[in-house]
């Protein structure tokens, strides 16, 4: 409990988190409601539709993860924490759980301000959550958030560097999952296998031989993974 209540107070004890967890929620409510107040012609306003900004406000998440990491090594604070804690799996722990379950509650809030704007928008549509897929694809987006600080704490402990972590974390999950589906005949069947799609299909519960909470476990799979090798690679070399 000790190591949990020291990284809470690190996280919350400068501005840049707090920034990053406003502007989280910020764009994950602004980019829903831009979707749910303009529909595609002839579509009717659904659940889905009021999550449409989760991947600008993910975005955020990631950078705010890596900086977490990223700038103990920056200023060689993360010397101090491995010397005040013996065994440095414990340090690393104890930080990703905090930042996890902080992501966490960010999405959550997020998600359910979005369904509200939505309501506000769209008072005609039907945005009850009367199905599991319904509750998944607002109340998910806090089991997504949470996972992908995982992953993104995991790159910052690898790579060390902010701009080398963050521009990784932001070009891969803007963009190089979607170009990888241009790459001739096998493109779609590699970018169905790919961490921030899944994340994608267990939301909206697109079926494409797997379903959402598979999708999900697969997407968590990479998460642990990754995290494995940086708590080894960690371990390893110098702070």
């Amino acid at each position: 409990m000790t190591l949990l209540a020291a990284e809470r107070i690190k996280l919350f004890s400068t501005r840049s988190p707090w920034w990053c967890l406003v502007a989280a929620v910020g764009l994950t409510v602004a980019f829903g409601a831009a979707v749910t107040a303009n529909p595609s012609a002839g579509d009717a306003v659904t659940v889905p539709h009021t999550q449409a900004g989760y991947e600008f406000g993910l975005a955020v998440i990631l950078v705010m993860a890596a900086l977490t990491i990223t700038t103990e090594y920056r200023f060689n604070t993360i010397r101090t924490t491995f010397q005040a804690v013996p065994g440095r799996v414990s340090a690393l722990l104890a930080k990703t759980v905090v930042v996890a379950l902080t992501s966490g509650i960010v999405g959550l809030t997020g998600a359910f301000m979005s369904l509200g704007v939505g309501k506000l928008l769209q008072p005609s549509a039907d945005l009850a959550l009367d199905s599991a897929g319904d509750w998944r694809a607002v109340a998910g987006v806090g089991l997504v958030f949470m996972i992908a600080a995982v992953i993104a704490i995991a790159v910052g402990t690898l790579i060390r560097q902010t701009a080398g972590a963050v521009a990784l974390l932001l070009a891969y999950s803007l963009m190089v999952e979607e170009l990888i589906r241009l790459i001739p005949k096998v493109g779609a069947d590699i970018q169905k296998w790919m961490p921030f799609n899944l994340a994608k299909r267990f939301l909206n519960g697109a079926d494409s031989g797997l379903g959402p909470w598979p999708a999900l476990a697969v997407f968590a799979g990479y998460a642990v993974v990754l995290f494995a090798i940086a708590l080894v690679t960690a371990r390893k070399r110098d702070a």
